[in-house]
């Protein structure tokens, strides 16, 4: 008889331990269901500033409060960040384990193939990096035997390795590396390589917070606005029409205007007609 009742209290024992466990496992899932919205995971790798950023231990930054403000108050949608390294950003999104990402992405032909663009939200141009007392780069004519960081994958990395394609005779020299983009812009400042391309804004806020007072920006010619796209994996169609109208909505009532001037410290808004 001892026995039996040892059995039984622990096999209720386990019930319970499995109960609490099913409960922990599916606690997101119940929550869900709770609210009725569905939970939207938004991927970046958390940089660069002023885009992107974290604060007092939280996410900031243009982009981030622009999500915010596309979900403010939906009754269909949660949304959530979730910060990974820059290869992570697009696994995620092959993977279903994200629906969404922003990390100040450009667009390419490539992505367009596999991804769903939203509407730009901003407008941000390229620009060759150098240092000041360098006069032997004026322009992307100068870059061949010189040297630069770039992180594998990223937009201004394979324009450069498609420039490497074309001047085979004199290719750039390319240094790959995983730091973000305030660490790569003090090591040129430092003289450990040439040049640095990368957008505008991101170059003359590292070099304004950082104080890198020996880096000059040279403008660079461009045949397309070169825009700032929320990017969503395929088969977000609806979420994409949800996002798409959104951004609409905040262009119209002032609000992407506001956050650009409060994060850029300008208007850096796409053209109103290519938002549509």
């Amino acid at each position: 008889m001892k026995k039996i009742v040892k059995y039984s209290s622990l096999a209720a024992l386990g019930l319970v331990a499995a109960g609490i466990l099913a409960a922990c496992s599916g606690g997101d899932k119940k929550e869900e269901a709770a609210s009725g919205k569905k939970e939207i995971v938004v991927a970046t790798n958390g940089s660069p500033k002023p885009f992107i950023y974290e604060e007092n231990g939280e996410l900031t930054g243009y982009e981030i409060e622009v999500v915010r403000a596309i979900f403010k108050d939906s009754d269909k949608y949660d949304v959530k960040f979730e910060k990974t390294e820059w290869s992570g950003v697009f696994a995620g999104l092959d993977a279903d384990r994200y629906q969404m990402a922003v990390n100040n992405l450009s667009y390419t032909k490539e992505r367009a193939e596999k991804y769903l663009y939203a509407a730009p939200i901003a407008q941000n141009p390229n620009v060759l990096v150098v240092k000041k007392d360098d006069d032997s780069i004026k322009s992307l004519d100068d870059i061949g035997g010189k040297s630069t960081e770039i992180v594998q994958a990223t937009t201004s990395a394979k324009q450069l390795e498609e420039y490497n394609k074309q001047h085979a005779d004199n290719p750039t020299i390319l240094n790959y590396t995983k730091a973000d983009f305030q660490q790569i812009m003090v090591r040129l400042s430092d003289g450990q390589f040439d040049y640095k391309i990368f957008d505008k804004i991101g170059v003359e806020t590292v070099i304004k917070n950082q104080g890198l007072d020996n880096l000059k920006v040279i403008e660079l010619p461009s045949d397309q606005q070169p825009y700032v796209y929320p990017l969503l994996a395929k088969g977000q169609d609806e979420l994409k029409s949800f996002v798409d109208k959104r951004i609409q909505e905040l262009y119209k009532d002032g609000t992407l205007e506001k956050l650009s001037k409060q994060f850029f410290g300008d208007t850096y808004l796409p053209a109103e007609a290519d938002i549509k």
